[in-house]
C-alpha cells in the first residue's frame, strides 16, 4: 500500500501530488508527505481499520483511499483522505469504485457526514457539495469550494471542522 500511495503522489504523471515529501536529499529518494501522513494516521486514535480500503486488480494493489475520525462542531465525522490510485490505473474506474465503497461504508454504520478536500468537478458526481452549503467551516478558509462534504442525515453536524491530529502537521 505504501507503494501505491508513493507512487500516486510522487508528483510524476497525473497522480495528484505535489512531489514534495520528507525523504531528504536530492529529490530523487524524497517520500511523499502522504506517505508519512498514512504512517501517522495508522498510530491515531482517529484510525477506523474498516475506513482503510484498498483496490485489487490481477492480485496487485492499485489503490487506496482512507477515512479518519474528525469533528464537524463538536460531533464526530470523517475526513477523507489521502486518496491514492497507481499511476497506470488512474482514470480507470479504481478511484471510483473505492470512493462508493467507503462511502457505502461509512452510510451503512452511520455516520452522518463527510468531508474531503478535493475537486468540486469530480467528487459532486458522489454527492459532495462545497462544505460551506451544510454549514461546515474548512480549517483553512482559502480553501473555498474545494473543501466539501457529503451529508448522510438532514441533521448532520455543523460547525469548523477538525481532521485526525497527524494532518495538523502538514
Amino acid at each position: 500500500m505504501r507503494a501505491v500511495v508513493a507512487a500516486a503522489f510522487d508528483g510524476g504523471g497525473d497522480g495528484g501530488g505535489d512531489g514534495g515529501g520528507d525523504g531528504g536529499g536530492d529529490g530523487a529518494d524524497m517520500i511523499p508527505v502522504e506517505v508519512g501522513l498514512l504512517d501517522r494516521l495508522r498510530e491515531d486514535v482517529g484510525w477506523i481499520p474498516g475506513f482503510s480500503l484498498v483496490a485489487e486488480q490481477d492480485g496487485e494493489v492499485v489503490g487506496h483511499v482512507v477515512a479518519t475520525r474528525g469533528a464537524a462542531g463538536d460531533r464526530p465525522a470523517l475526513g477523507v483522505g489521502p486518496v491514492a490510485v497507481r499511476p497506470d490505473r488512474q482514470g480507470r474506474g479504481v478511484g471510483t469504485a473505492l470512493l462508493h465503497a467507503l462511502l457505502g461504508a461509512a452510510e451503512s454504520r452511520d455516520e452522518e457526514l463527510v468531508v474531503l478536500l478535493g475537486e468540486p468537478g469530480f467528487y459532486g458526481r458522489f454527492g459532495f457539495v462545497p462544505a460551506a452549503e451544510h454549514g461546515v467551516d474548512a480549517p483553512d478558509p482559502a480553501w473555498g469550494p474545494s473543501f466539501q462534504a457529503r451529508a448522510f442525515t438532514p441533521d448532520a453536524p455543523r460547525g469548523p471542522f477538525r481532521y485526525a491530529a497527524p494532518f495538523a502537521g502538514l
